[in-house]
């Protein structure tokens, strides 16, 4: 084989992995690229599914994207792309049981605000997470399901989650009941800062 038919055939074969912004917060879309050395035309591949790519290997489409390449048509790949479930109070309930659900192949992490430990989230299993696993609670957090002092303890339950943190914050107005939006609970006054501590997360993980 000569060294410009080595050259070509070893790009055709080079996957690049690239991140799309979807337009949506804390949302990219995976995408793997198959350059073709001369291409002519460019094609992108849904390989059906779950539409991970990495439970879907042997799938026709992923197995032919090289031969695509090679035959002058580059190819791109549409991954699933990277979703974080955010939720807050009963709405937390549902986050943490989508994650246990769905797990690494489907989503990329879980933020739980303001969780109801009592009678609520245990029934989630919530502890099985097999995802990056972010609570964020209110110290000051005066509803009765939603004790401050259970955060740490259901943080420590969390044996399978790749990363995990409890982000505590104080304070905040209580203009509202105490399980209601506007009380330290729905973090009233102080969405700006729990958002930005939320966000910085997602990234970084």
């Amino acid at each position: 084989m000569g060294l410009a038919m080595l050259g070509a055939t070893m790009l055709a074969h080079a996957a690049e992995k690239r991140d799309l912004p979807s337009g949506r917060p804390g949302v990219d879309q995976p995408i793997f690229l198959h350059p073709a050395a001369h291409p002519a035309a460019s094609a992108v591949l849904f390989p059906g599914g779950s539409g991970a790519v990495s439970a879907v290997r042997r799938n026709f489409l992923i197995r032919a994207a090289d031969d695509f390449a090679a035959l002058g048509v580059t190819v791109a790949i549409a991954d699933a792309p990277s979703v974080w479930l955010v939720g807050t109070s009963n709405g937390a309930i549902s986050a943490a049981n989508l994650g246990v659900r769905l797990g690494p192949s489907q989503i990329a992490g879980v933020v739980l605000t303001s969780s109801v430990w009592i009678d609520g989230m245990g029934a989630t299993h919530f502890q099985t997470q097999r995802v990056p696993t972010l609570i964020v609670h209110n110290r000051d957090d005066g509803c009765p399901t939603s004790p401050f002092d259970q955060a740490a303890p259901a943080l420590a339950s969390l044996h399978n989650a790749p990363a995990m943190e409890l982000i505590a914050v104080s304070g905040s107005a209580s203009l509202s009941g105490p399980c209601e939006a506007m009380s330290p609970h729905g973090y009233w006054g102080l969405e700006k800062q729990v958002v930005q501590r939320i966000a910085d997360w997602i990234k970084t993980h």
